[in-house]
């Protein structure tokens, strides 16, 4: 399965401008806003979850929340995707893979899975 999506940094910004921190919290858990520090990163985050949730064949929804996907980093700071365990068991997910860019105003993330 591949999942693939493009978030707006502007988008993402204007959000942040606007409702401040309760725009991270909508889509991203604590530990994520705090490794947060530009918002390249956010939008990057936005399109991650977003494309891991077309990886399941959902989309963000009913079946699949935004904080039902975790993303974190490794050591030498490569993203790293977590389903929450209801959702690993739910769609049989053995192992998934994440690729983030930006450039020129936009973020773009990949996923694929294993199952």
């Amino acid at each position: 399965m591949i999942g693939i999506d493009i978030a707006s940094v502007n988008r993402i910004k204007r959000m942040y401008e606007k409702f401040g921190i309760k725009a991270y919290e909508k889509f991203l858990s604590q530990e994520e806003i705090e490794l947060i520090k530009k918002p390249e990163t956010a939008a990057g985050f936005w399109a991650a979850k977003e494309a891991a949730s077309k990886a399941l064949g959902t989309g963000i929804g009913a079946s699949c929340a935004f904080h039902d996907i975790k993303i974190s980093k490794t050591k030498l700071g490569a993203p790293k995707l977590k389903y929450k365990k209801k959702i690993r068991k739910k769609f049989n997910i053995k192992k998934s893979h994440i690729s983030i860019t930006h450039d020129e105003g936009f973020a773009i993330a990949v996923v694929t899975l294993e199952k």
